[in-house]
């Protein structure tokens, strides 16, 4: 991902404000539940089912990367609707971690299929390994891979010349 931090991402078009809820940068309005992918969700963002979709590193952004990946995995790949609600609980704990801990100014999600598996992927320009730490009943906070480790059936760091990739792997239905 060389030239991450680099690079800007345009800000959406939108002809309605409820076209755009939950992009980032886009105006708010009473549009559709929040959490419902919406219709063009896909145009607006890219298909991150084709190429790594780019966000700017921001706490909003984290709720447009979990509208993407729903929309990808019941909508595009038909997948159950657990298999999709796990999966958008773990791009927001990868994604929280990119925008908290990574300082990076933009990072990029991705996401393969392949027969009896997905693969989703959170890139960042740091370098910055994260840490699975023990997790007690009463913390607050830093259950985020503790969660990916529970809930996917694989997931790793891929380190790259100018940062990283985390992912996760999960089993699905069709073999």
């Amino acid at each position: 991902m060389a030239g991450l931090e680099e690079s800007e991402q345009p800000q959406p078009l939108c002809g309605t404000a409820a076209i755009c809820r939950g992009v980032p940068g886009a105006p708010e309005s009473d549009g559709p539940a929040p959490g419902a992918p919406g219709p063009v969700v896909l145009d607006l963002l890219g298909d991150p089912s084709v190429d790594e979709v780019l966000f700017p590193s921001r706490p909003e952004s984290a709720g447009a990367a979990r509208r993407l990946t729903h929309r990808v995995l019941l909508d595009q790949w038909d997948l159950s609707p657990q298999l999709a609600q796990n999966a958008v609980l773990l791009v927001s704990e990868l994604v929280g971690n990119a925008v908290r801990h990574t300082g990076a100014r933009r990072f990029g999600l991705r996401m393969l299929r392949r027969r009896g598996w997905i693969r989703i992927e959170v890139r960042d320009p740091s370098r910055g390994l994260p840490c699975l730490m023990p997790v007690r009943e009463l913390d607050v906070s830093g259950r985020g891979l503790f969660l990916v480790d529970t809930l996917s059936d694989r997931w790793g760091v891929d380190l790259l010349p100018r940062g990283k990739t985390t992912w996760f792997e999960m089993r699905t239905g069709d073999r």
